[in-house]
């Protein structure tokens, strides 16, 4: 096209901010940066029985943490004359009518606008299904208005699309069946031009169940996935392959450095009309493996904020706590997680209070501890600076350990560390704890055996 492309993402404060609706957006924003356009957000409220100021605000802090920026901010409730006007002109052309009608109390009749339909044949090209016909016959006089003062949905959506000169409308496949009744009232109202369309597919369960609130929880909501603690930027890249792909086919279930999409290669790469037509399947473990990947491009620095911030008070409150050992458990935590949700429920069950609390092993997980007084007689003799590295203290102890025996010498090492049969390796371990702790917990383990 000619002209600027406009496009709109307009979702209804009606609820939290749904997953499907991140993904709708975020095609949005690809494909309207791609083209130098415009891109509204519309908050679509004239709903005031359902609409609440706090999913408003949900919805713009979920963008917001996505970084899906718009150009234009409205709310649908501002341009209500705009509406009322609209609604005016199709009565006085007749092509709308108040017409009375039957409520539930007996007797009682309220009157509702209707719209004229013309009954006719709608045909439109949409970019992802091809050509779509509909009979609006079965549409009948379909209601576009409560009374003059309030237009809904079908009346305000066109004319807002239509004062805003949106050029393509990017939204659920849901949305399909609106379409035709919408399209009757851009020719109606004199639209020049008509928006294309571009019906992206559901997003489903594995059972190949819409995501809903009713049946998945807060796992649709993407509020849930900032507490949990994953990455806007892993969330967006897998929102961009839930329908669509780098490549023409791609039905991998496990993850390809292909499918690593940071927002550079998503502007490059993405093409609205190559997303696929059926719906799509969302599943957390390949989110998870996406997230884990952004997890290792992640600054030191944000990783140890996010540990510091996530940790239990109960840790802090650990006899040997200290931040600056928190950190140091960076690699080891980032290793064990798909999102930093998680660092709360590994460092609140306990599994790593050995670093911050002296252990005491039984007899029988120590095993035989033959050769506890070798091992210290060789960490006493490394320089203090080499503990800054669990390679070097792995290097002082390999010949050893190989000689008499990995088992004998690094399984009671390791125990008398960590008090516990899953850990992390010794030489790690060691290297957080520093020599002097080292020593101390390995001669404690060499009181207990005596």
């Amino acid at each position: 096209m000619n002209n600027k492309i406009v496009t709109r993402f307009a979702p209804s404060p009606t609820g939290y901010l749904h997953i499907g609706g991140a993904r709708t957006a975020l095609f949005i924003y690809l494909f309207t940066r791609q083209n130098n356009g415009k891109y509204i957000l519309r908050i679509e409220d004239t709903d005031k029985e359902r609409s609440k100021l706090e999913y408003e605000e949900d919805i713009l802090a979920g963008l917001k943490w996505l970084e899906l920026e718009h150009d234009e901010f409205v709310r649908q409730s501002d341009n209500i004359e705009y509406h009322q006007s609209c609604l005016k002109k199709l009565i006085d052309n007749n092509l709308a009518y108040v017409s009375k009608e039957e409520v539930q109390k007996e007797g009682d009749r309220e009157e509702v606008i209707r719209f004229r339909n013309p009954n006719k044949k709608i045909t439109f090209i949409d970019l992802i299904h091809g050509e779509i016909v509909f009979d609006t016959t079965d549409l009948g006089d379909f209601v576009i208005a409560k009374d003059m003062a309030t237009p809904i949905f079908h009346l305000a959506n066109v004319a807002d699309d239509m004062a805003s000169g949106v050029t393509h409308i990017i939204r659920g496949e849901e949305h399909i069946s609106n379409t035709p009744r919408q399209i009757l009232l851009f020719e109606a109202l004199g639209a020049k031009t008509m928006p294309i369309y571009a019906h992206i597919p559901l997003i489903l369960d594995r059972d190949r169940a819409k995501l809903s609130k009713r049946k998945h929880g807060a796992s649709v909501w993407v509020s849930e996935y900032k507490k949990n603690g994953y990455l806007p930027e892993a969330l967006n890249n897998y929102l961009a392959l839930l329908g669509w792909s780098p490549q023409a086919a791609n039905n991998n279930e496990q993850g390809t450095d292909d499918e690593i999409l940071f927002r550079e290669e998503l502007l490059k790469r993405f093409d609205i009309k190559k997303v696929q037509k059926k719906g799509a399947i969302f599943d957390i473990e390949k989110l998870n493996w996406l997230n884990r990947e952004y997890l290792k491009n992640q600054t030191t620095e944000a990783v140890a904020k996010e540990i510091n911030e996530r940790c239990p008070a109960r840790v802090k409150e650990l006899p040997l706590y200290s931040t600056d050992k928190l950190i140091q458990l960076t690699q080891i935590l980032i290793e064990r997680i798909n999102n930093y949700g998680e660092l709360t429920d590994i460092l609140g069950r306990g599994d790593f209070d050995f670093f911050f609390t002296t252990p005491h092993p039984s007899q029988e997980l120590l095993r035989e501890g033959t050769y506890l007084s070798q091992t210290i007689d060789i960490i006493k003799n490394l320089p203090v600076e080499n503990f800054s590295d669990p390679e070097k203290i792995k290097k002082a102890l390999w010949d050893f350990a190989s000689e008499k025996g990995r088992a004998l010498v690094l399984w009671p090492m390791r125990v008398a560390l960590t008090g516990q049969e899953k850990s992390p390796d010794p030489f790690t371990v060691a290297s957080i704890l520093g020599k002097e702790e080292t020593i101390k917990r390995l001669a404690h383990a060499e009181q207990i055996l005596s």
